[in-house]
């Protein structure tokens, strides 16, 4: 069964460290769509970009290798790939003998993308590699508003108002205000929102509140920025938006979801608390 109650969340585990691709998990994308609306062909373009930390693995003489990878999972694929199976997948990896870097990318590539069940693009790099640099989003910070606010869940779209009256305004704007919480552990994530968007001016104040009735919410990274699109699309129907969360990392691993009204491929910025 691919829910999430039958993943490897929430278990006791036996860390492999061989290579093993049936230690990843997909679960469909199409139930908790289903909820909000959505069904093909989807209303929005985007992918999932995540960051491993946590890569090693031997080469030919059995010297430890290690490196930071990046991966892209279209957000039309079928499949999400539950966090913690992706984690021991890529620990099995910690006692394998592998001929080169080029040989790793092309497994991960090939086992993720049948998890995924569409192509994942694999990148790794040398941790000798330039770092990132620690970076801001881009836009007007929401969250200095001085507001009362008293709802923490379930998602409240009735906050989300625009104002239909005024003149069309492309604006971005940022909150760093953003909990979910796992929906099989009830582990909290944590992030940071980026929201840009071309028309009706979007109350600020609406939309902190709606952002921060995320905090006792159950779901995924992935379906909690796509709930927030389409209510956003719903409520204030923008003529252009798109909406793009970086999460704090867990287990090495930290996923940043990006889903727009247009075809884009964003940026991999890496943020003060990741």
């Amino acid at each position: 069964m691919s829910t999430p109650e039958h993943s490897p969340l929430g278990k006791s585990t036996v860390y492999a460290d061989r290579y093993d691709p049936s230690l990843l998990f997909p679960i469909p994308r199409a139930g908790k769509r289903a909820e909000i609306g959505v069904a093909e062909p989807l209303p929005f373009h985007g992918m999932d970009i995540w960051n491993a930390y946590e890569l090693s693995w031997l080469n030919l003489r059995g010297k430890p290798i290690v490196a930071l990878a990046e991966f892209h999972v279209p957000a039309a694929s079928p499949n999400i790939i539950e966090s913690k199976s992706f984690k021991l997948y890529l620990n099995g990896f910690a006692q394998e003998r592998i001929a080169d870097i080029a040989t790793l990318a092309a497994t991960l590539a090939r086992d993720l993308s049948a998890a995924a069940g569409a192509v994942v693009d694999v990148q790794l790099r040398d941790t000798n590699a330039p770092a990132y640099d620690v970076t801001s989003l881009d836009g007007h910070l929401l969250d200095g508003q001085d507001i009362a606010i008293d709802q923490y869940g379930p998602p409240q779209a009735d906050f989300l108002h625009a104002d239909d009256n005024a003149n069309p305004i492309e604006e971005t704007v940022v909150s760093h205000l953003l909990r979910s919480n796992c929906p099989v552990t009830g582990q909290p994530d944590w992030g940071s929102v980026q929201i840009a968007y071309r028309g009706a001016p979007i109350d600020h104040a609406g939309l902190l509140r709606y952002l921060v009735s995320f905090r006792d919410h159950n779901e995924f990274h992935e379906q909690c920025v796509e709930r927030i699109y389409i209510d956003l699309m719903q409520r204030c129907a923008p003529q252009q938006l798109s909406v793009y969360a970086r999460y704090t990392r867990r287990g090495g691993l930290d996923i940043n979801p990006f889903r727009s009204s247009t075809p884009a491929t964003p940026g991999n910025p890496r943020l003060v608390r990741q």
